[in-house]
């Protein structure tokens, strides 16, 4: 039924249980599996040109905890038996760079994590899963 699953992973252990559920439905459909870290851009601040960390330094750091979250979901997914590709990707709204890794690697599954937040909280702190939910044509699988 699905060809190519893709699983977004922020490293949390929520991002964990989605990564393992994303494993069993490839392996039951005998589909691709991918995940996708994002990670932040450099905030730039208009105010003044000292920063408190040089940018190619924090670019650094993002692609280490990128690419270690791609890591784990990956060794998570061949633990189950399931390859998996890993990709990490620079955007300012994480949302939409899930959407359109979805949209070019033609996937056909988005398995997501909800981190059940509520309230004040949910409002401040939005929800990504909410936003591929409202902005995708994508079927999307929410993990709680």
């Amino acid at each position: 039924m699905y060809k190519r699953i893709l699983v977004p992973t922020d490293g949390s252990d929520i991002s964990a249980k989605a990564v393992g559920v994303a494993a069993q439905l490839a392996k039951l459909h005998g589909a691709e599996l991918n995940t996708l870290s994002v990670k932040e851009p450099f905030p730039y601040s208009m105010v003044t040109e000292m920063q408190p960390v040089p940018p190619q330094e924090f670019y650094d750091a993002q692609e280490r905890l990128a690419s270690a979250r791609v890591k784990a979901a990956q060794a998570a997914a061949e633990a189950q038996g399931v390859a998996c590709k890993g990709f990490t990707v620079e955007a300012l709204h994480a949302w939409e760079a899930i959407i359109d890794h979805a949209k070019t690697e033609g996937c056909d599954l988005i398995v997501m994590a909800s981190h059940g937040r509520r309230g004040v909280a949910a409002l401040l702190l939005g929800s990504e899963t909410q936003k591929v939910l409202t902005h995708t044509d994508l079927q999307v699988l929410v993990v709680k």
